[in-house]
């Protein structure tokens, strides 16, 4: 028996190989053109029509003089481009009692939004930063209130509003209008800072404090660096909301401070002379033309700070 144990052993071993290989687990990869595919596709191409071609009527008829409009082939592209229609939105076309284009309306726009926006994103990020890590007696009811005033229509505070601007000698005024811009835009502001701030490790924090970092420094030297997709959104949210607004710049501006809005509707409602459409979609792009290109410019930071805001809260 021994001897037969030590001849098996002395064998030369066989193994025996699979050539096959082996094939990948998992489900298998879905068909190009698959059904669902092309109904998804397709979808996405009409509702891409759908907002595109408005736009593209506006430029062109933009680029029309009043004898080829007339002809009514809104879609064809201009047989003579002509930019005059957009040279008198910009500097000539009637906005009621004076003839001084969308100049105006745009630098009074520009000097309502920015300290408007400035101001609301400044306060807001405080107040998100203080009701995430720095709570106080009383602050969720203090949340509670700035979230319940970010529902509550635009309309139904108009008379109050008007009275507590008169009263504070700031209606008709830029600083007026400032004010009531600033005052709106906090809670939505605040709720986006507090939401971002809350998906931030926390360990940052309790360690600052632990070196013996304050407040203002905590919010300053730590916070705002690491916060510049939540900024981003807030900067886009206040700048598009302020320069698109016209309830509030037509009722608390006054005559003299009309934003671009209000000068556009007068622009386009005038009843008196020639309804120039050139000029009217010249007007309508130019007052458009700031948000849309903030919207292309931050667009990839407004998606990322909405994603990290939604994270907790």
């Amino acid at each position: 028996m021994t001897s037969e144990l030590l001849h098996d052993q002395q064998k030369p071993r066989t193994y025996s190989f699979d050539a096959r290989p082996h094939e990948p687990a998992g489900a298998k990869p879905a068909k190009r053109l698959s059904p669902a595919r092309i109904m998804i596709y397709s979808l996405l191409f009409v509702a891409t029509l759908y907002y595109l071609l408005p736009l593209y009527v506006m430029v062109m008829t933009s680029l029309k003089g009043l004898p080829e409009i007339r002809l009514g082939n809104i879609f064809s592209p201009p047989m003579k481009l002509t930019f005059a229609p957009w040279v008198k939105a910009w500097d000539g076309a009637c906005t009621g009692l004076y003839c001084e284009g969308l100049k105006v309306g745009f630098w009074n726009s520009i000097k309502i939004t920015v300290p408007s926006t400035i101001v609301s994103i400044a306060v807001a990020s405080v107040n998100g930063y203080a009701l995430t890590n720095w709570k106080f007696k009383g602050s969720e009811v203090f949340f509670a209130i700035l979230i319940f005033g970010s529902f509550i229509p635009y309309q139904v505070m108009l008379f109050p509003l008007v009275i507590i601007t008169r009263e504070l000698g700031i209606f008709g005024s830029l600083s007026g209008i400032v004010f009531i811009h600033t005052i709106f835009g906090m809670p939505i502001l605040t709720l986006l800072f507090r939401n971002y701030f809350m998906s931030l490790p926390p360990e940052l924090f309790k360690a600052a404090r632990v070196d013996g970092a304050g407040f203002w420094r905590i919010f300053l030297v730590i916070l705002v660096p690491m916060s510049l997709p939540i900024f981003a959104v807030a900067l886009i949210l206040q700048v598009t909301g302020i320069w698109n607004d016209f309830l509030f710049g037509l009722v608390f501006a006054g005559l003299k401070n009309f934003p671009m809005t209000v000068q556009l509707n007068n622009i386009v409602n005038a009843t008196q002379g020639v309804k120039e459409y050139n000029v009217n979609m010249a007007a309508a792009l130019l007052t458009g033309l700031v948000p849309l290109s903030i919207y292309f410019i931050s667009g990839k930071l407004f998606v990322r700070g909405i994603a990290a805001g939604a994270v907790k809260g």
